[in-house]
């Protein structure tokens, strides 16, 4: 139950940030992009990080339209690159991620983890 409500409410970001005429869900989740993004955070809630690492990265380079979808991709690649010890590659990504979404900011659970929280707070303004 609680990985169907993260999808919907990826589906709900993925609408809403767009800044285009208002597209059918079906038409926002076929598009490249967005299609690399929801495969990718599906592939991360499996654990299987390597494979969303490509996936998230080939969102990015296929253009996501909604700067709140950035955000949360390069949130994801920092999240993947401190827990694999890729210090300054997790502190670039919460620097896109603010980049691409000024309001970016952790849910107070994520700023507070072990290993991407401290670099996180490092970066606050």
């Amino acid at each position: 139950m609680k990985r169907a409500l993260t999808w919907f409410s990826w589906l709900a970001v993925l609408i809403s940030g767009c800044a285009t005429p208002p597209a059918g869900l079906l038409e926002t989740v076929e598009r490249p992009a967005e299609k690399a993004l929801l495969a990718g955070l599906r592939t991360y809630e499996d654990g299987q990080y390597e494979a969303a690492e490509k996936l998230f990265e080939q969102a990015l380079q296929a253009g996501l339209a909604a700067p709140k979808d950035r955000a949360a991709t390069h949130k994801h690649l920092a999240f993947i690159y401190c827990t694999s010890e890729r210090i300054s590659a997790c502190t670039g990504a919460f620097q896109k991620a603010r980049a691409a979404d000024p309001k970016f900011s952790l849910t107070k659970s994520e700023a507070g983890h072990p290993l991407w929280g401290p670099v996180y707070q490092r970066l606050r303004p």
